[in-house]
């Protein structure tokens, strides 16, 4: 037998279940201090990011990822290639990029 707990939004009295978050009459939070986190945790997601660029952390693990795989290569091949003058490029143009998707941001 299930129980049905019910709650009271408290800006208009209507009876709610509890598993709701906001109230079926008039839209207030049910529980605004646990929407006000969530809601904040959103938006630091949403910030979160290297170089200007959202998910700019997994860009970077991944140039990272590539250099060491680039360099094992280049070991095992004997290539005669510059991988710090390849990091250097590539650095930039996140750079360039974050900067260029943060401009495009605030316009919006």
């Amino acid at each position: 037998m299930e129980i049905l707990v019910m709650v009271y939004c408290t800006h208009c009295g209507k009876q709610n279940e509890d598993s709701t978050e906001f109230c079926v009459d008039c839209g207030t939070s049910i529980y605004p201090e646990v929407s006000r986190r969530r809601w904040a945790t959103r938006e630091r997601r949403r910030d979160d990011g290297c170089f200007g660029l959202p998910h700019g952390g997994a860009i970077v693990g991944l140039f990272i990822g590539i250099l060491i795989i680039f360099a094992g290569l280049q070991q095992l091949y004997g290539w005669n290639v510059d991988v710090g003058s390849f990091a250097i490029i590539v650095f930039g143009l996140l750079i360039i990029t974050g900067a260029l998707y943060g401009l495009t941001r605030r316009r919006s």
